[in-house]
C-alpha cells in the first residue's frame, strides 16, 4: 500500500516533468533552447546545455544564461498554475557552474486565476520582428511591465527619445561588426532560416522578408524571409534596457526570468515585445548602453515594446524541441 508521501512525491515529480516540458515554449536566443531539464523524485534540475550555446556570438554565454532563465521563469508558472509551491536555489553547486538552478516542491497551494492567465499566455507568446503600429503604448502598461521586471531581480530602464538615437548608432555598429566576422556569419547561417526538422533556429516564416523601416535595427539575418512586413515604422514603439547590478551568471540568469516576465506582462496589456540583443553582443556597443544607464547597471538586453499593427496576422511560432530531448527523467520514487 503506497503512504501519502510516496503519493505526493509521485505527484511532485509528475508535476516536475510537465513544469519542465511547458518551460519548452520559453524564448532564447535563435531559438537554441539551450537548456536541459533533469527530473528526480523531489527536485528539478535546470542545467545549460553547452552543446547550444553560440561560441561567437556568446562566448561568455550570457545570453545562454539568459535563455535559461526565461525557461526557469516559465517552470515557476507552471508549477503555480498546477498548485505547487517551489524553492527555487539559483546556482546551488560552486563546483558544478551548468547546474544553473534546483526547484524543489514545499507543498501546495490554490490555483489562482492570475496564475491560469499566465500559463495560457505563455502557450501563445511568439516574436514578431515586423515594425510596431502607430498607436501609443500607455504608461500603466509600462509601469505594469517594470513591476515585473523588479519582482524577478532585475530593472528596466525607459529610454529617452534622444537615448533612442544613441541606440540606433549602437545598433548599426552593432550589426557592421558582426557581419565584417566570417565565423559570426557562419554561425548565423548555421542557425537561422535554413530548412530543418531537429526543432530548433529561426525559420524563414518568421523571419521579415524585408529590412523594416525603423530608426533602431533589427538583427540583420543576412537575407530575406518568408514574413510579409508592409509599411510601418518604430516612431511609437518604447525602448528599454534590461539590465541587473552584476554581469554574472547569476545577474544573466535573473535577468531571464525578467525577460519572461515582462513579456508576458507585455501581452496582457497588448503589447508586442521584441528583445534585440546586438548591441549587447558587442563589447564596444554594450560599453554605450552603460553610458546610457549612467554606469549605474550591467546591460542584458535591449527590448522595444510597442502595440502590434492591426494588419498584420501574428508570425508563426518557431519550432521546439521534442520534450524527450530536453527533459530526462532520472529519478520517480
Amino acid at each position: 500500500m503506497s503512504t501519502d508521501d510516496e503519493l505526493d512525491a509521485t505527484a511532485a515529480t509528475a508535476a516536475l516533468a510537465q513544469a519542465a516540458r511547458i518551460a519548452g515554449y520559453a524564448p532564447s536566443i535563435h531559438n537554441t533552447q539551450p537548456w536541459r531539464w533533469r527530473v528526480r523524485a523531489r527536485s528539478l534540475e535546470l542545467r545549460a546545455e553547452r552543446g547550444r550555446q553560440l561560441p561567437v556570438t556568446d562566448p561568455s554565454g550570457r545570453l545562454l544564461t539568459v535563455s535559461c532563465g526565461t525557461a526557469l521563469h516559465h517552470v515557476r508558472l507552471a508549477l503555480g498554475a498546477e498548485g505547487w509551491v517551489a524553492e527555487v536555489h539559483r546556482l546551488p553547486d560552486a563546483a558544478d557552474p551548468d547546474l544553473l538552478a534546483r526547484l524543489t516542491p514545499t507543498g501546495r497551494t490554490e490555483v489562482t486565476s492570475a496564475s491560469m492567465r499566465l500559463l495560457q499566455t505563455v502557450r501563445i507568446r511568439r516574436t514578431d520582428r515586423r515594425p510596431v503600429s502607430e498607436s501609443a503604448v500607455a504608461r500603466t502598461a509600462l509601469e505594469a511591465i517594470r513591476t515585473a521586471v523588479t519582482a524577478e531581480g532585475a530593472r528596466l530602464h525607459y529610454l529617452r527619445p534622444e537615448d533612442v538615437v544613441e541606440l540606433a548608432s549602437a545598433a548599426d555598429h552593432a550589426r557592421t561588426v558582426e557581419a565584417m566576422d566570417p565565423t559570426w556569419t557562419d554561425e548565423m547561417s548555421y542557425w537561422i532560416g535554413l530548412p530543418r526538422d531537429d526543432g530548433l533556429g529561426v525559420p524563414d516564416a518568421a523571419i521579415p522578408s524585408e529590412s523594416p523601416s525603423t530608426m533602431v535595427p533589427n538583427r540583420d539575418f543576412g537575407h530575406g524571409g518568408a514574413l510579409p512586413v508592409g509599411p510601418g515604422h518604430d516612431r511609437a514603439a518604447v525602448y528599454a534596457i534590461l539590465y541587473g547590478d552584476e554581469d554574472s551568471a547569476m545577474g544573466w540568469l535573473r535577468g531571464g526570468e525578467a525577460l519572461s516576465a515582462a513579456w508576458l506582462s507585455a501581452i496582457e496589456s497588448e503589447l508586442t515585445l521584441l528583445p534585440l540583443s546586438a548591441a549587447v553582443e558587442v563589447p564596444g556597443t554594450r560599453q554605450a548602453l552603460r553610458r546610457m544607464l549612467s554606469g549605474v547597471g550591467e546591460p542584458y538586453l535591449v527590448l522595444r515594446l510597442g502595440v502590434a499593427d492591426p494588419e498584420h496576422a501574428g508570425p508563426p511560432h518557431t519550432p521546439r524541441l521534442p520534450a524527450d530531448q530536453v527533459v530526462e527523467i532520472v529519478d520517480r520514487n
